[in-house]
């Protein structure tokens, strides 16, 4: 990837409402340029969507969950299919309940789940239904983020990885 669309994505992670003349400026391109390369990028699935990360907790949410899941059984296709449709009906009826779900691996387990909820007991409920529902024969475990928690490390957004772009790509250049 060029230099210039490395720090065209960097530019859009950290703030994408900006306009492609500011982008522009920041970058040392021309807007002309900056437009073409945005087009470019959203074509060929590089930029995927433009999103803005909220404070979830000033949304409401008090519990930010990430339930690692163990299979034990190979999913069959009809039972992959009642999992899709358990979590298309959630969001419709509990917007931000999940927000991924993604196969992987690592410390023992095959997926993982991200979810915010409004408080402790709408986690369990939703951990409930998971287990009653789709997972009753697997094992899953969560690691709760306290969303109150006025001592934050390093909250959820993409300005730490435009960041790491940015100085990997001047690393280089050195």
């Amino acid at each position: 990837m060029k230099e210039t669309e490395l720090k065209l994505i960097a530019e859009l992670m950290k703030d994408a409402r900006r306009s492609d003349r500011d982008l522009a400026k920041a970058i040392g391109a021309s807007q002309p340029t900056v437009s073409r390369l945005r087009t470019k990028l959203e074509k060929e699935g590089i930029v995927r969507e433009y999103a803005m990360i909220p404070n979830f907790h000033k949304l409401g949410f008090e519990i930010l969950a990430l339930t690692f899941v163990k299979v034990k059984s190979v999913l069959d296709p009809d039972r992959v299919e009642k999992i899709h449709a358990f979590v298309n009906e959630r969001m419709k009826t509990t917007p931000f309940d999940i927000i991924m779900i993604e196969k992987g691996m690592g410390l023992g387990y095959d997926a993982v789940l991200v979810s915010f909820h409004k408080d402790y007991s709408c986690f369990m409920d939703f951990r409930n239904a998971l287990r009653i529902h789709h997972l009753q024969d697997n094992t899953t475990d969560s690691f709760l983020v306290d969303l109150s928690d006025t001592e934050r490390y390093l909250p959820l957004t993409l300005s730490v990885v435009a960041r790491h772009l940015q100085s990997s790509k001047e690393e280089k250049k050195e």
